[in-house]
């Protein structure tokens, strides 16, 4: 006759899990935890193990956290977890590429330019202002602070060219 109940080992599995899941919602800000729509039990316990600075204490937090996922469906949680994932991989490479093409604007000049122009479709006449400075301005602290605003403008641009293809 087998046995239908699943083993101790197994449910501690199941519980380890839980917990592990639980413990990545304190990687999230608290804007993000709302987003979720979280059991209200749940949301407080995960603020309240934010707080938290003593080791001792925490740890019986993120227990009582895994504790808490035991009641709730944790499918949501894992494609919102998933969803913040991807957002913070794209803003990674967005700023990763923003970059690149700031050191590309500088480097080549108007060549350099006129590309980063046709990839994005359109011409931004605030960057070519600025390259313009850039190009004259001979001091090493001058180059990097209008360094410092092609990057934001380009950021900005990426930015918006990433928002509106995922739109």
């Amino acid at each position: 006759m087998a046995n239908s109940n699943p083993s101790k080992s197994a449910k501690k599995r199941v519980f380890l899990e839980l917990q592990g899941l639980g413990e990545q919602l304190l990687k999230l800000t608290e804007e993000q935890l709302r987003s979720m729509d979280l059991d209200e039990n749940l949301f407080d316990a995960v603020i309240a193990a934010m707080k938290m600075k003593s080791h001792g204490a925490s740890r019986r937090q993120r227990q009582l956290i895994g504790k808490l996922m035991r009641n709730v469906d944790p499918e949501p949680i894992r494609r919102a977890l998933d969803a913040f994932q991807h957002q913070e991989r794209t803003a990674k490479d967005v700023f990763r590429r923003a970059e690149e093409w700031r050191d590309r604007i500088v480097q080549c000049g108007y060549p350099g330019l006129n590309e980063f122009f046709d990839m994005t479709g359109r011409e931004n006449r605030d960057l070519s202002i600025l390259l313009n400075e850039y190009a004259a301005t001979i001091a090493d602290s001058g180059r990097r602070a209008l360094q410092r605003k092609i990057f934001r403008l380009v950021h900005a641009e990426l930015t918006t060219m990433v928002q509106n293809c995922a739109v």
